[in-house]
Protein backbone atom coordinates (compact mmCIF):
# COMPACT_ATOMS: atom_id res chain seq x y z
CA UNK A 1 0.00 0.00 0.00
CA UNK A 2 2.85 2.36 0.75
CA UNK A 3 4.49 4.22 -2.08
CA UNK A 4 1.48 4.21 -4.37
CA UNK A 5 0.71 7.55 -5.92
CA UNK A 6 -2.65 9.20 -5.36
CA UNK A 7 -4.91 8.57 -8.38
CA UNK A 8 -5.33 11.55 -10.65
CA UNK A 9 -9.12 11.67 -10.28
CA UNK A 10 -8.89 11.89 -6.49
CA UNK A 11 -6.20 14.56 -6.74
CA UNK A 12 -8.46 16.49 -9.10
CA UNK A 13 -11.42 16.26 -6.70
CA UNK A 14 -9.33 17.42 -3.72
CA UNK A 15 -7.83 20.23 -5.81
CA UNK A 16 -11.27 21.44 -6.91
CA UNK A 17 -12.52 21.37 -3.30
CA UNK A 18 -9.57 23.44 -2.05
CA UNK A 19 -9.84 25.82 -4.99
CA UNK A 20 -13.56 26.33 -4.31
CA UNK A 21 -12.82 27.04 -0.64
CA UNK A 22 -10.26 29.62 -1.72
CA UNK A 23 -12.67 31.40 -4.07
CA UNK A 24 -15.49 31.40 -1.51
CA UNK A 25 -13.46 32.58 1.49
CA UNK A 26 -10.91 34.98 0.00
CA UNK A 27 -12.02 38.63 -0.26
CA UNK A 28 -11.87 39.78 -3.85
CA UNK A 29 -12.08 36.27 -5.25
CA UNK A 30 -15.47 35.66 -3.63
CA UNK A 31 -17.02 38.41 -5.75
CA UNK A 32 -15.95 36.83 -9.05
CA UNK A 33 -18.02 34.57 -11.29
CA UNK A 34 -15.55 31.71 -10.69
CA UNK A 35 -17.00 31.27 -7.20
CA UNK A 36 -20.29 30.16 -8.76
CA UNK A 37 -18.58 28.05 -11.42
CA UNK A 38 -16.59 26.14 -8.79
CA UNK A 39 -19.44 26.02 -6.28
CA UNK A 40 -21.77 24.05 -8.54
CA UNK A 41 -19.56 20.91 -8.75
CA UNK A 42 -18.90 21.06 -5.00
CA UNK A 43 -22.63 20.84 -4.34
CA UNK A 44 -23.86 18.73 -7.25
CA UNK A 45 -21.06 16.30 -8.13
CA UNK A 46 -17.88 16.09 -6.03
CA UNK A 47 -19.33 14.71 -2.73
CA UNK A 48 -21.17 11.96 -4.61
CA UNK A 49 -18.13 11.13 -6.73
CA UNK A 50 -15.90 10.86 -3.66
CA UNK A 51 -18.45 8.64 -1.91
CA UNK A 52 -18.79 6.38 -4.98
CA UNK A 53 -14.98 6.19 -5.19
CA UNK A 54 -14.82 5.03 -1.56
CA UNK A 55 -17.64 2.49 -1.95
CA UNK A 56 -16.53 1.03 -5.30
CA UNK A 57 -12.73 1.14 -5.63
CA UNK A 58 -12.39 -1.47 -8.39
CA UNK A 59 -12.80 -0.97 -12.13
CA UNK A 60 -15.19 -3.91 -12.32
CA UNK A 61 -17.57 -2.45 -9.72
CA UNK A 62 -19.09 0.23 -11.96
CA UNK A 63 -18.45 1.62 -15.41
CA UNK A 64 -17.85 5.30 -16.10
CA UNK A 65 -21.43 6.19 -17.01
CA UNK A 66 -22.79 4.54 -13.86
CA UNK A 67 -20.24 6.33 -11.70
CA UNK A 68 -21.11 9.69 -13.24
CA UNK A 69 -24.86 9.23 -12.86
CA UNK A 70 -24.55 7.98 -9.28
CA UNK A 71 -22.19 10.83 -8.43
CA UNK A 72 -24.90 13.37 -9.29
CA UNK A 73 -27.59 11.35 -7.54
CA UNK A 74 -25.65 10.77 -4.32
CA UNK A 75 -24.53 14.40 -4.17
CA UNK A 76 -28.17 15.48 -4.31
CA UNK A 77 -28.84 13.06 -1.43
CA UNK A 78 -25.74 13.77 0.69
CA UNK A 79 -25.82 17.59 0.64
CA UNK A 80 -29.35 17.90 2.15
CA UNK A 81 -28.45 15.30 4.80
CA UNK A 82 -25.39 17.34 5.79
CA UNK A 83 -27.57 20.45 5.91
CA UNK A 84 -30.11 18.62 8.08
CA UNK A 85 -27.38 17.59 10.48
CA UNK A 86 -26.03 21.16 10.67
CA UNK A 87 -29.52 22.40 11.49
CA UNK A 88 -29.26 20.64 14.86
CA UNK A 89 -25.85 22.10 15.71
CA UNK A 90 -24.95 25.53 17.14
CA UNK A 91 -23.51 26.52 13.75
CA UNK A 92 -26.77 26.14 11.82
CA UNK A 93 -27.26 26.13 8.05
CA UNK A 94 -24.92 28.93 7.02
CA UNK A 95 -22.35 29.33 4.27
CA UNK A 96 -19.19 28.65 6.28
CA UNK A 97 -20.43 25.52 8.14
CA UNK A 98 -21.84 24.08 4.92
CA UNK A 99 -18.63 24.80 3.01
CA UNK A 100 -16.45 23.23 5.71
CA UNK A 101 -18.73 20.19 6.09
CA UNK A 102 -18.88 19.47 2.35
CA UNK A 103 -15.12 19.97 1.98
CA UNK A 104 -14.24 17.72 4.93
CA UNK A 105 -16.70 15.02 3.83
CA UNK A 106 -15.38 15.00 0.25
CA UNK A 107 -11.71 14.94 1.28
CA UNK A 108 -12.31 12.15 3.84
CA UNK A 109 -14.12 10.06 1.20
CA UNK A 110 -11.21 10.63 -1.19
CA UNK A 111 -8.84 9.42 1.54
CA UNK A 112 -10.90 6.26 2.07
CA UNK A 113 -11.04 5.70 -1.69
CA UNK A 114 -7.24 5.96 -1.89
CA UNK A 115 -6.80 3.45 0.94
CA UNK A 116 -9.22 0.95 -0.61
CA UNK A 117 -7.72 1.30 -4.11
CA UNK A 118 -4.19 0.91 -2.73
CA UNK A 119 -5.13 -2.54 -1.39
CA UNK A 120 -6.10 -3.71 -4.87
CA UNK A 121 -3.74 -4.79 -7.66
CA UNK A 122 -2.89 -1.75 -9.75
CA UNK A 123 -4.57 -3.23 -12.81
CA UNK A 124 -7.85 -3.70 -10.91
CA UNK A 125 -8.04 -0.33 -9.13
CA UNK A 126 -10.30 2.26 -10.75
CA UNK A 127 -8.70 5.43 -12.10
CA UNK A 128 -9.78 7.98 -14.64
CA UNK A 129 -7.14 7.84 -17.40
CA UNK A 130 -6.92 11.61 -18.01
CA UNK A 131 -3.53 11.53 -19.75
CA UNK A 132 -4.40 8.53 -21.90
CA UNK A 133 -7.72 10.07 -22.93
CA UNK A 134 -6.10 13.39 -23.89
CA UNK A 135 -3.44 11.61 -25.93
CA UNK A 136 -6.10 9.56 -27.72
CA UNK A 137 -8.11 12.70 -28.54
CA UNK A 138 -4.97 14.42 -29.78
CA UNK A 139 -4.04 11.45 -31.93
CA UNK A 140 -7.60 11.17 -33.25
CA UNK A 141 -7.77 14.82 -34.25
CA UNK A 142 -4.22 15.76 -35.21
CA UNK A 143 -2.26 12.63 -36.01
CA UNK A 144 -4.69 10.12 -37.54
CA UNK A 145 -4.56 10.40 -41.32
CA UNK A 146 -7.96 11.57 -42.46
CA UNK A 147 -9.32 13.46 -45.42
CA UNK A 148 -9.24 17.20 -44.91
CA UNK A 149 -13.04 17.49 -44.77
CA UNK A 150 -13.36 14.81 -42.06
CA UNK A 151 -10.70 16.46 -39.92
CA UNK A 152 -12.38 19.84 -40.32
CA UNK A 153 -15.75 18.40 -39.30
CA UNK A 154 -14.17 16.73 -36.26
CA UNK A 155 -12.59 20.01 -35.14
CA UNK A 156 -15.90 21.84 -35.65
CA UNK A 157 -17.68 19.19 -33.58
CA UNK A 158 -15.20 19.56 -30.70
CA UNK A 159 -15.49 23.35 -30.80
CA UNK A 160 -19.30 23.08 -30.85
CA UNK A 161 -19.29 20.84 -27.79
CA UNK A 162 -17.00 23.25 -25.94
CA UNK A 163 -19.23 26.21 -26.87
CA UNK A 164 -22.33 24.31 -25.73
CA UNK A 165 -20.78 23.50 -22.37
CA UNK A 166 -19.63 27.11 -21.97
CA UNK A 167 -23.10 28.40 -22.80
CA UNK A 168 -24.72 25.98 -20.34
CA UNK A 169 -22.37 27.07 -17.54
CA UNK A 170 -23.05 30.73 -18.34
CA UNK A 171 -26.82 30.23 -18.22
CA UNK A 172 -26.58 28.39 -14.89
CA UNK A 173 -24.32 30.88 -13.13
CA UNK A 174 -25.76 34.10 -14.54
CA UNK A 175 -28.11 35.50 -11.90
CA UNK A 176 -31.64 35.96 -13.13
CA UNK A 177 -33.47 39.01 -11.83
CA UNK A 178 -36.61 37.88 -10.05
CA UNK A 179 -39.43 39.70 -8.33
CA UNK A 180 -38.56 43.00 -6.64
CA UNK A 181 -39.74 43.05 -3.03
CA UNK A 182 -38.76 43.80 0.57
CA UNK A 183 -39.13 41.39 3.47
CA UNK A 184 -40.45 43.06 6.63
CA UNK A 185 -41.07 40.98 9.74
CA UNK A 186 -41.56 41.08 13.51
CA UNK A 187 -40.22 38.46 15.90
CA UNK A 188 -40.94 37.98 19.58
CA UNK A 189 -38.34 38.61 22.32
CA UNK A 190 -36.91 35.10 21.86
CA UNK A 191 -36.37 35.65 18.13
CA UNK A 192 -39.30 33.44 17.13
CA UNK A 193 -42.50 34.30 15.28
CA UNK A 194 -44.61 33.89 18.43
CA UNK A 195 -44.93 35.03 22.06
CA UNK A 196 -45.41 38.65 21.05
CA UNK A 197 -45.93 40.95 24.07
CA UNK A 198 -49.55 42.12 23.88
CA UNK A 199 -50.59 42.68 27.51
CA UNK A 200 -48.96 45.43 29.57
CA UNK A 201 -49.27 47.26 32.85
CA UNK A 202 -48.82 50.99 32.40
CA UNK A 203 -45.11 51.73 32.69
CA UNK A 204 -44.00 48.26 31.60
CA UNK A 205 -41.72 47.89 28.58
CA UNK A 206 -42.16 45.57 25.63
CA UNK A 207 -39.57 44.13 23.28
CA UNK A 208 -39.78 42.92 19.70
CA UNK A 209 -37.23 42.24 16.97
CA UNK A 210 -37.69 44.02 13.64
CA UNK A 211 -36.18 42.67 10.44
CA UNK A 212 -35.85 44.09 6.93
CA UNK A 213 -34.37 42.25 3.94
CA UNK A 214 -33.79 44.09 0.66
CA UNK A 215 -34.66 42.08 -2.48
CA UNK A 216 -35.15 45.14 -4.71
CA UNK A 217 -32.02 44.52 -6.86
CA UNK A 218 -30.78 48.01 -5.92
CA UNK A 219 -29.70 49.88 -2.77
CA UNK A 220 -32.70 51.25 -0.87
CA UNK A 221 -33.00 53.75 1.99
CA UNK A 222 -35.65 52.67 4.48
CA UNK A 223 -37.20 54.47 7.43
CA UNK A 224 -39.01 52.71 10.29
CA UNK A 225 -41.74 54.36 12.32
CA UNK A 226 -43.41 52.70 15.33
CA UNK A 227 -46.83 54.13 16.20
CA UNK A 228 -49.41 53.46 18.88
CA UNK A 229 -52.90 54.56 17.88
CA UNK A 230 -51.32 56.52 15.01
CA UNK A 231 -48.90 58.40 17.34
CA UNK A 232 -45.14 57.87 16.93
CA UNK A 233 -43.52 56.37 20.01
CA UNK A 234 -40.39 57.98 21.50
CA UNK A 235 -38.14 54.99 20.83
CA UNK A 236 -34.37 55.51 20.44
CA UNK A 237 -33.63 55.28 16.74
CA UNK A 238 -37.28 55.66 15.68
CA UNK A 239 -37.54 57.28 12.23
CA UNK A 240 -33.85 56.50 11.71
CA UNK A 241 -32.85 55.90 8.09
CA UNK A 242 -31.42 52.47 7.22
CA UNK A 243 -29.55 51.93 3.93
CA UNK A 244 -29.45 48.36 2.61
CA UNK A 245 -27.80 46.92 -0.48
CA UNK A 246 -29.50 44.18 -2.50
CA UNK A 247 -29.89 40.98 -0.44
CA UNK A 248 -28.66 42.77 2.70
CA UNK A 249 -30.48 42.15 6.00
CA UNK A 250 -31.06 44.55 8.87
CA UNK A 251 -32.35 43.25 12.20
CA UNK A 252 -32.76 45.25 15.39
CA UNK A 253 -34.26 44.73 18.85
CA UNK A 254 -36.74 47.49 19.79
CA UNK A 255 -37.79 48.18 23.37
CA UNK A 256 -40.75 50.49 23.92
CA UNK A 257 -43.07 51.63 26.74
CA UNK A 258 -46.75 52.17 25.87
CA UNK A 259 -47.52 55.69 27.17
CA UNK A 260 -51.27 55.29 27.76
CA UNK A 261 -53.95 52.84 28.83
CA UNK A 262 -56.33 51.18 26.42
CA UNK A 263 -57.87 48.02 25.08
CA UNK A 264 -57.16 46.58 21.64
CA UNK A 265 -54.85 49.43 20.72
CA UNK A 266 -53.11 49.21 17.36
CA UNK A 267 -49.33 49.10 17.60
CA UNK A 268 -48.06 49.72 14.08
CA UNK A 269 -44.64 49.13 12.56
CA UNK A 270 -44.41 51.16 9.36
CA UNK A 271 -41.59 50.86 6.84
CA UNK A 272 -41.06 53.69 4.36
CA UNK A 273 -38.68 53.88 1.40
CA UNK A 274 -37.24 56.89 -0.37
CA UNK A 275 -39.90 56.76 -3.10
CA UNK A 276 -42.79 57.90 -0.87
CA UNK A 277 -42.16 59.45 2.54
CA UNK A 278 -45.86 59.76 3.38
CA UNK A 279 -47.24 56.31 2.53
CA UNK A 280 -45.74 53.23 4.17
CA UNK A 281 -44.17 50.73 1.80
CA UNK A 282 -44.68 47.81 4.22
CA UNK A 283 -46.66 47.71 7.46
CA UNK A 284 -47.20 45.29 10.33
CA UNK A 285 -49.18 45.63 13.53
CA UNK A 286 -50.01 44.08 16.86
CA UNK A 287 -53.12 44.58 19.02
CA UNK A 288 -52.12 45.35 22.62
CA UNK A 289 -53.84 45.99 25.94
CA UNK A 290 -52.45 48.39 28.56
CA UNK A 291 -53.93 48.40 32.04
CA UNK A 292 -53.35 50.87 34.85
CA UNK A 293 -50.92 49.98 37.62
CA UNK A 294 -52.28 47.49 40.08
CA UNK A 295 -55.35 46.44 38.04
Amino acid sequence: MTGKKIPSDLLTVIGLVLLTDLFVLMPGLSETVFRNILGLPLVLFLPGYALIAALFPAKSDLDGIERTALSFGLSIAVVPLIGLGLNYTPWGIRLLPILISLSVFTIIMCGLAYIRRAKLPEADAFEVPFRKTLLEIKAEILEKPEPGLDRTLTIILVISILLSVTTLVYVIITPKEGEHFTEFYILGPEGMADNYPTNYTLGDSGKVIIGVVNHEYRPVNYTLDVRLENKSLPIPGNMQQVSLAHNETWEKSLTFIPPEEGKNMKLEFLLFNETDKNTSYRDLHLWINVNSTGT
